[in-house]
């Protein structure tokens, strides 16, 4: 039997991985590769189970790694503000931080060999993620590389079963380039001092929350927008239709209490939302839709 002490001990090293964060892109990365089998089998070829392998395995350990190599390179800023001074590494639940970097780099360079191991294009899109991740820290142009590393698994996915560009890879990279943003954004606007008393103060940071709230209001209504271009473009049926003009609705609403409010409390609500309750099941609607309908 595994000790408390052993128990621990694994679980700060799991944490380092955020893996709630990675799961959600993980999963977000896989429908994409289902999404994308779906059109390969309903064309008459059979399942391409090899690919499919390697591109979940590719995607479940580049996310991971790419996030905990973000909180390594980060571990000083985090150590700096309430919202993330109680994390493993600036908490010093794992010391010397080095110690996570093993775990990390295997991680990272094991995804990147499977995606080698799909075709050029996945190892490319997993590239490009791994050096947006490393980048895209701490700065103003954190949501620009983040949308890079966010569509990266998307990509892997897509690409490992249908290596071209159409329409409807096109349409579900614009929803992550523009959830992205509003997902990030509000949890800067929510914690707007702790940010700026850590030392940030790019943006939006430097911007008065009633004009960050204003922007992020446009963003759900072009998030609204693209998710219904989806539709169109992916060729998708009418349940997809009423699920993300309700999600981007709720989404929407959301942004508007905000934009009343300027409250920091509203601001973790629309992060919040963001997060599983949007991307997580619009991702699951465009599967059950690929796939039963």
């Amino acid at each position: 039997m595994i000790s408390r002490a052993k128990k621990g001990y694994i679980f700060n090293y799991i944490a380092v991985l955020k893996p709630r964060e990675s799961g959600l892109h993980i999963l977000m990365g896989i429908v994409v590769a289902l999404i994308a089998v779906g059109d390969v089998i309903s064309d008459g070829s059979a399942f391409p189970t090899r690919n499919f392998v390697l591109a979940a395995l590719a995607i479940a350990c580049g996310i991971p790694g790419c996030n905990g190599l973000t909180n390594y390179l980060d571990r000083d800023v985090d150590a700096r503000m309430q919202r993330t001074c109680l994390r493993v590494l600036p908490s010093q639940r794992i010391y010397p931080p080095e110690k996570s970097l093993f775990l990390v780099i295997v991680l990272v360079v094991l995804g990147l060999v499977l995606a080698w191991q799909i075709n050029l294009l996945c190892f490319g899109a997993g590239l490009a993620g791994v050096i947006a991740a490393v980048l895209w820290r701490k700065t103003s142009l954190e949501v620009f590389l983040g949308i890079v590393a966010g569509c990266s698994p998307i990509l892997i996915g897509w690409f490992a079963i249908e290596p071209i560009i159409n329409l409807k890879i096109i349409a579900i990279c614009l929803l992550i380039a523009a959830w992205i943003p509003l997902h990030v954004w509000s949890v800067m606007v929510a914690y707007r001092d702790d940010y700026r008393s850590a030392g940030l103060n790019y943006f939006p940071l430097n911007w008065q929350v009633q004009d960050s709230v204003k922007l992020l209001f446009g963003l759900s209504l072009l998030l609204l927008a693209i998710s219904i271009f989806v539709f169109f473009a992916g060729e998708f049926h009418l349940p997809y239709l009423v699920v993300a003009s309700v999600l981007g609705i709720v989404m929407v609403i959301a942004c508007s209490r905000l934009l009343v409010s300027h409250e920091s409390r509203s601001a973790w609500r629309v992060y919040k939302l963001t997060a599983f309750p949007y991307a997580g099941i619009i991702f699951l609607t465009m599967c059950v839709d690929a796939w039963l309908l």
